[in-house]
């Protein structure tokens, strides 16, 4: 009986984790970028600085149209050769690694800052795949 008693508060306690990093990814998301929709993506891309902000072997294997690839790992040193003065879209697969991105640029004084809800994996506009 200790032995399950001790996997079930492992096993609350790691959900427990598990919660609070959502929650604490969609306050920092929140506080530091819009979510947008494909839709609004597609419309504002145009006059917007479109990064994808996975690594590069994930942007080479296929990535938005128009896409720069400046990985998250890279972000702190890549941060000067991102504009101010114009909107930044950023995305991932998903979504958490964009979040990160838009609150290290928030705290570096961006604020036109937008995220592509539901990321790479959710697109369905145009793409480009580098050839091996």
């Amino acid at each position: 009986m200790n032995v399950l008693w001790i996997i079930n508060i492992v096993l609350a306690t790691i959900l427990l984790a598990m919660g609070l990093n959502e929650l604490y990814l969609r306050i920092m998301a929140k506080r530091s970028a819009k979510t947008i929709t494909e839709a609004e993506f597609k419309e504002g891309m145009r006059k917007a600085q479109i990064i994808d902000v996975r690594e590069k072997d994930s942007f080479d294997a296929g990535h938005i149209l128009g896409a720069r690839n400046m990985p998250y790992t890279t972000i702190k040193t890549t941060l000067n050769s991102i504009r101010k003065d114009q909107p930044v879209y950023l995305y991932d697969q998903k979504k958490s690694l964009s979040i990160r991105t838009a609150n290290q640029l928030r705290k570096n004084g961006f604020s036109d800052v937008y995220i592509l809800k539901g990321g790479y994996e959710g697109w369905t506009g145009k793409t480009k795949k580098k050839n091996m």
